[in-house]
């Protein structure tokens, strides 16, 4: 888990601001939720109550619009999914504090397995035999599945500023991911 370089573990969701190379760039709620496969109303409950804030622009008041960013949204994915296999939703919440409390190098090395009631975050295949020899493991989410799945559904929507509030082409993490490969 902890980075080989110089032994120290980069965080997988910062709590504060928004995510690096993101610089302002958000997805409007219902794109969020389009993406997620969620309703805007678990949107806003995840969002009040801290589950899943948006790390590009909270709501300030009527009339403003949350921002959520590509991990943003990617969370909410994955938060569905778990909701999918049955785990509850305090059990969730536990799990995603984990994941902001432990951190992960790239969250498409991080697999995801759950006994149907705890989640364990996996970052190497040792640690999934691990779990799967004590009997621990029922189910499993590759993060980088879900990964590549939101950044195929956020390929062709804009992305918006928080600064202006107007549309813009995305310059966020899903940018960065496709200029890195190539595309």
């Amino acid at each position: 888990m902890a980075d080989d370089r110089d032994g120290v573990q980069e965080p997988l969701f910062d709590a504060g601001g928004p995510m690096p190379p993101e610089e302002g760039t958000g997805y409007r709620g219902q794109t969020a939720c389009a993406v997620a496969g969620i309703t805007y109303r678990q949107l806003d409950y995840w969002a009040r109550t801290g589950l899943v804030t948006p790390s590009v622009r909270d709501a300030g008041g009527s009339g403003t619009q949350r921002l959520y960013s590509f991990r943003d949204i990617l969370v909410l994915k994955l938060v569905r999914r778990l909701l999918d296999t049955g785990i509850s939703l305090q059990n969730i919440r536990s799990a995603v504090g984990q994941l902001r409390a432990g951190g992960a190098e790239d969250l498409a090395d991080i697999t995801l397995l759950s006994d149907g009631t705890t989640v364990y975050e996996c970052t190497s295949t040792d640690e999934v035999v691990d779990l799967l020899k004590g009997g621990q493991g029922v189910f499993a989410i590759a993060v980088g599945k879900v990964v590549r799945e939101v950044e195929g559904s956020l390929a062709e929507l804009p992305g918006e500023r928080a600064d202006d509030g107007a549309p813009t082409a995305t310059n966020d993490e899903l940018s960065a991911r496709r200029k890195q490969r190539g595309a």
